[in-house]
């Protein structure tokens, strides 16, 4: 028997004969046990008022971590009775960047979740070179990441591709425009992704092979800023549209404009995971329902069209 359990029985039996009973000890043996408890710490725990017993301030400390053990110790019991009966809720950790999983992640989550709602999910965020890291590391069980991933051990499942378009806010002068050439961008005056992100590296490319030079006002790391951001300064921004859901547009202050240059530069957003992962149930269970999700959003999107 632990030393904080008969500690804990004689501090709230108030008597060492009646934790004694408790515990089905002998009271010399309830005693011994609080007396060594005591020699290793160093410390009184107990006061001894004749038959009374007093916790000392070390005593109260003593209790209070004392009480916290057996709540973990049953709540350790109680996981591995869960384990024992096959009821353990399964628990996934998923890797993806901060933009990711504002846009694409909650909606796979939720499907998942729907599916498996005892499933205990975790999120780490990063850049995808971090994220690629982690599952190599064995820190996440999968990552979402926006482009192929070539590395050893390290499987790479494509979900879908997706390309950047021109946001603008309702007020700007090419917004009047039912089509805008890639020339017309040079010198406009952008909110971007910070650099170390995929579009913003797809942006640059696009802009140096066009050789076209910007007028970047801003550079942030959120989306919703930049959106926000965008409509209030009538400036316009290059997001990815996967990102882009129609409801960001009903309100009429932002308008949406498809280039050509933009549609043709792609690139695959992917899940990856060890090999050692994949033979994981609830891996193949979040990969399966993820597929399924976006099957469903592309038949929806090509049936709007």
């Amino acid at each position: 028997m632990k030393d904080w359990e008969v500690f804990t029985a004689v501090v709230e039996q108030e008597s060492v004969n009646r934790a004694a009973a408790l515990l089905s000890l002998s009271q010399p043996a309830v005693s011994r046990k609080i007396m060594v408890l005591e020699d290793e710490l160093g410390l009184r725990l107990f006061d001894r008022e004749g038959k009374r017993l007093r916790l000392t301030r070390a005593g109260r400390m003593y209790y209070e971590y004392a009480v916290k053990m057996r709540a973990l110790d049953l709540e350790l019991h109680e996981a591995f009775g869960r384990l024992r009966e096959g009821t353990a809720p399964l628990t996934l950790t998923i890797g993806a960047s901060l933009t990711t999983l504002q846009t694409t992640l909650p909606d796979l989550i939720t499907a998942y979740a729907e599916a498996f709602p005892e499933t205990d999910i975790k999120a780490i965020t990063g850049k995808t070179h971090e994220i690629i890291g982690l599952v190599k590391e064995k820190k996440v069980d999968i990552g979402l990441i926006a482009s192929r991933a070539d590395h050893s051990g390290v499987l790479c499942i494509p979900l879908f591709d997706d390309h950047l378009a021109l946001v603008l806010s309702s007020g700007h002068p090419l917004a009047e425009q039912e089509a805008v050439a890639m020339k017309e961008l040079n010198g406009l005056p952008m909110i971007l992704f910070a650099r170390g992100t995929w579009y913003r590296t797809l942006v640059d490319e696009l802009f140096d092979a066009s050789g076209l030079l910007p007028d970047v006002r801003m550079e942030i790391d959120s989306f919703e800023a930049i959106l926000r951001l965008v409509s209030s300064l009538k400036a316009a921004t290059l997001l990815p549209m996967s990102y882009l859901r129609r409801q960001l547009f009903e309100s009429g202050e932002l308008v949406l404009r498809q280039l050509p240059e933009l549609v043709k530069a792609k690139r695959t957003t992917s899940l990856i995971f060890t090999a050692e992962a994949a033979g994981s149930a609830h891996l193949q269970l979040f990969v399966e329902k993820a597929e399924e999700h976006l099957s469903r959003r592309k038949e929806g999107a090509a049936s709007s069209t």
